[in-house]
């Protein structure tokens, strides 16, 4: 129970302290408010780079477009050829074939165009087999995007492949350019978490400074360190959960906007952004848990650095 009085008593000596202090309160969650909006930022920034480089990973395809006159038992072959490199894993199989290789031939892409268009229609509906001028394709998705180039020759270097088209350069340029986001915003949110426990450290040292005279008669009569520490402690945590709430906000209402506003993707529906819900919640959860130990960890800092408790 002594426990439990001792705790009650920092914890409301630390809300009556943040009042009491008011001004330097205020200049820390305004700090911190300000840097945990770009820490959000910043999070969901490179949690959405991660996402873009998954989707890219997972729905780059490459073509194989395979010589004109090929026959149907060689189609075959060369599917089983590919499923032996080292950058093909097979997922589930559908109709007897590998969901990540699957051989189209050239009278089913015929329909889909015609399917697609009426003047197509009429140009190729008197096309059989041996008259129509589309090759066969064997469409393939690699397991790791940055061997695409390689994998690519060794499929082409297969009896029957004409030529392997997948973007060559495009891809891995936006990969590339995904990458060094994905670093920058990691490193931005470090640098920001680092400067949020600087400011509320140097404004805590400050408050300290002001009430060394309190902080010296608590130790005269015999007061702990510890029962020193932990209302600055507490008056950390409250500062960085105040300075939490407006960033919060910010990024439930303004993620969830962006989203609808642009349909849920960037540019083009490859890049799909990540759902509102539940993300929004997970980064304010984060941003909240931050705030709280940035000013706790910040507050004994200083705590200990400049009173020589």
């Amino acid at each position: 129970m002594k426990s439990f009085r001792i705790l009650n008593r920092n914890i409301r000596d630390s809300f009556k302290s943040v009042f009491r202090n008011f001004s330097l309160s205020l200049a820390s969650v305004s700090c911190t408010t300000i840097t945990l909006i770009v820490v959000s930022l910043s999070i969901m920034l490179s949690l959405n780079v991660n996402n873009f480089t998954d989707i890219i990973e997972k729905n780059v395809t490459a073509v194989a477009f395979l010589d004109s006159d090929i026959e149907p038992e060689q189609i075959e072959k060369i599917y089983d050829k590919i499923l032996t490199l080292d950058n093909i894993e097979c997922g589930d199989v559908i109709n007897k074939y590998c969901e990540n290789v699957q051989p189209m031939d050239k009278m089913t892409i015929s329909k889909e165009m015609m399917d697609s268009s009426d003047v197509l229609k009429r140009v190729m509906g008197e096309w059989d087999r041996e008259e129509s001028p589309i090759q066969d394709t064997i469409q393939v998705k690699v397991v790791d995007i940055n061997l695409m180039s390689k994998t690519a020759k060794e499929i082409e270097q297969i009896d029957g492949v004409d030529i392997v088209k997948y973007g060559a350069g495009t891809i891995e340029k936006l990969v590339s350019t995904f990458v060094v986001v994905r670093k920058i915003s990691i490193v931005a949110v470090i640098a920001l978490v680092i400067v949020t426990a600087f400011l509320i450290a140097n404004t805590i040292k400050i408050t300290i400074m002001s009430r060394r005279k309190e902080i010296e008669i608590m130790r005269l009569v015999g007061a702990s360190n510890i029962n020193i520490r932990l209302p600055f402690i507490f008056e950390g945590l409250i500062l960085g959960i105040l300075g939490s709430i407006i960033p919060i906000i910010i990024s439930i209402y303004g993620y969830t906007t962006i989203y609808n506003h642009l349909d849920g993707h960037v540019i083009t529906p490859l890049i799909k952004l990540i759902p509102p819900t539940p993300f929004v919640y997970y980064i304010s959860l984060a941003i909240v848990v931050i705030g709280m130990v940035v000013g706790m960890f910040a507050s004994a800092r200083a705590v200990r650095k400049y009173l020589k408790i």
